[in-house]
């Protein structure tokens, strides 16, 4: 029986679903501020979607990019610490996708990001 997507997930269940030990996530947990999940009594964590997106994505870089982990920090500080900002952007070795081309679509995916954010300021800005 499995939880469903939006789920919080306690630290054994998040383990087994991304077959990460636990003292993985805690020790990931003191090296990546943006990583806080919910303690409750006892101190147990309950991890919410975007905890586990965030781990997901902590795993990538580590994992599987060969980032360390001050590096995989810089880089999640320069993506604005944002779990999901973190995911859409597409890994840097797609297959069968020049260098260039990827970096353009990079480049796209930011600076729509970018007109996002000026536009909720501007908004923001005129409510006020």
């Amino acid at each position: 029986m499995s939880k469903e997507q939006g789920a919080f997930r306690t630290i054994g269940e998040l383990s087994k679903e991304l077959s990460i030990k636990p003292h993985i996530l805690r020790y990931w947990e003191d090296q990546f501020a943006m990583l806080t999940p919910l303690k409750r009594a006892g101190s147990r964590r309950h991890y919410r979607p975007e905890d586990v997106v965030m781990v997901k994505t902590i795993n990538r870089l580590l994992n599987e990019e060969g980032y360390t982990i001050k590096g995989a920090r810089k880089f999640l500080a320069s993506r604005g610490k944002g779990p999901k900002m973190v995911e859409d952007v597409p890994q840097l070795a797609t297959a069968g996708v020049p260098m260039e081309a990827n970096g353009r679509e990079i480049n796209n995916l930011i600076l729509a990001e970018l007109k996002t954010i000026r536009d909720r300021l501007s908004h923001a800005l005129d409510d006020a």
